[in-house]
């Protein structure tokens, strides 16, 4: 696709000066198309190898203290569990753009 808008961009800017006035951002359009082309290919494989250092530092094993440890059911020690999970919930009553007006279930 980045090739695409460099021969958009070079055809554009070859006959500029016949085109009229009001189509020439035209070139703007292309030389836009380009550089977003070219900072996706930048982009995207930085994004993967900073994607792939999280997901190895996430494999490694934790180390444990002894003060991590919760005890369980039936007096079962064993080490604390992140899930990673985060609650997005804000106790608001609010009613959600999914839901529909005047049927929130919260009151």
């Amino acid at each position: 696709m980045t090739v695409g808008w460099a021969i958009a961009l070079a055809v554009v800017v070859t006959i500029r000066h016949s085109l009229p006035a009001d189509v020439r951002w035209w070139v703007w359009t292309c030389a836009f198309g380009l550089g977003m082309g070219l900072f996706g290919l930048w982009y995207v494989p930085f994004l993967k190898r900073h994607r792939a250092r999280l997901a190895a530092r996430r494999a490694q094993p934790d180390e444990v203290s002894g003060s991590d440890e919760v005890s369980g059911s039936g007096g079962v020690s064993g080490p604390a569990v992140d899930s990673g999970y985060v609650s997005r919930d804000s106790g608001s009553n609010a009613v959600s753009s999914t839901e529909t007006p005047g049927r929130s279930t919260k009151s």
